[in-house]
């Protein structure tokens, strides 16, 4: 769901073609997409056109995210523990795939009602020209016509597919944390995820995840996307009913390939900082707490 990286959006470009329109022109394909873009007049600010939204989404939606999650793990575990003996901390009280799916889900909704403006805005900057006529100009001046003309149910336009899309987040996260825990039970000296560990481990949960709910990205780019109704019906029933009559299945997983080569250098990244700061930050404070005490 969050992307860090150049932003001419390959994803959202090819998700919302709607190759059966009146025009017979085949369905773009990245190299087309990156010729187009370099017969731009200004190219280098079309490849990085969207990244303000993207940069704040990423950093608020995942920041949430992980906040959510882990208060929705600690309450989940907390239920668990009451039901037997009441020890919260016992070693024989850990969560199960399904609950780590149930913590997942309940983080990513909140997230998705959260952060659903800032995509909705990235998805109508990525699928307009700059130079275009009725093109969405910038992040500010975006903002503002679309409270404008679609008050603020435009901004939560494509939320009812984003919240069907926090299972991929769940899934995700209930394939990474059962290998992480199987992973680390291996090597009981350590309690840390080593940083080649953390590359694999997230790629694997990354790829399960994507293959799993990819179909939900297109509908909900197809849904936020300018001028949506008339291009790709209307509702999620609408969109998913025209692309399944005019392109099949094949439709429900237009670009994902390059979806999940743009993805994984940020998942990468995330996972890793996730993992380290996870690891070494209590330690920091706490030695940070105990120079203070000792100063004192």
């Amino acid at each position: 769901m969050f992307i860090l990286s150049p932003q001419r959006d390959f994803a959202d470009f090819i998700s919302v073609y709607n190759h059966r329109s009146a025009s017979t022109a085949p369905p773009p394909t990245a190299l087309s997409i990156l010729q187009s873009i370099f017969r731009q007049p200004r190219p280098v600010a079309s490849i990085y056109r969207g990244l303000a939204p993207n940069l704040i989404g990423n950093a608020c939606g995942w920041g949430s995210f992980f906040l959510f999650k882990s208060q929705a793990e600690r309450a989940l575990l907390w239920n668990k523990s009451q039901a037997h003996d009441g020890l919260l901390l016992h070693d024989n009280y850990r969560l199960a795939p399904a609950e780590f799916f149930v913590a997942s889900a309940l983080a990513g909704s909140a997230t998705v009602v959260l952060t659903n403006p800032i995509w909705v805005l990235k998805t109508r900057l990525l699928s307009t020209d700059r130079t275009a006529a009725n093109a969405y100009s910038g992040f500010i001046s975006g903002s503002l016509r679309l409270w404008r003309e679609e008050g603020l149910r435009g901004f939560y336009r494509g939320l009812g597919a984003s919240l069907l899309g926090v299972s991929h987040g769940a899934v995700q996260f209930s394939v990474y944390e059962p290998v992480k825990r199987i992973y680390l039970g291996h090597r009981p000296t350590s309690s840390k995820l080593d940083n080649d560990a953390t590359v694999v481990i997230s790629t694997l949960a990354k790829i399960v995840a994507g293959a799993v709910t990819y179909p939900h990205q297109v509908i909900r780019s197809r849904m936020q996307n300018h001028e949506a109704e008339a291009r790709f019906g209307k509702g999620i029933m609408g969109v998913v009913s025209r692309t399944w009559r005019e392109e099949g299945p094949r439709g429900f997983y237009r670009g994902v390939v390059l979806g999940m080569v743009r993805v994984m250098p940020a998942t990468w990244v995330t996972f890793l900082v996730y993992e380290n700061v996870r690891f070494y930050l209590p330690k920091w404070i706490d030695g940070a707490g105990r120079g203070a005490c000792r100063s004192q």
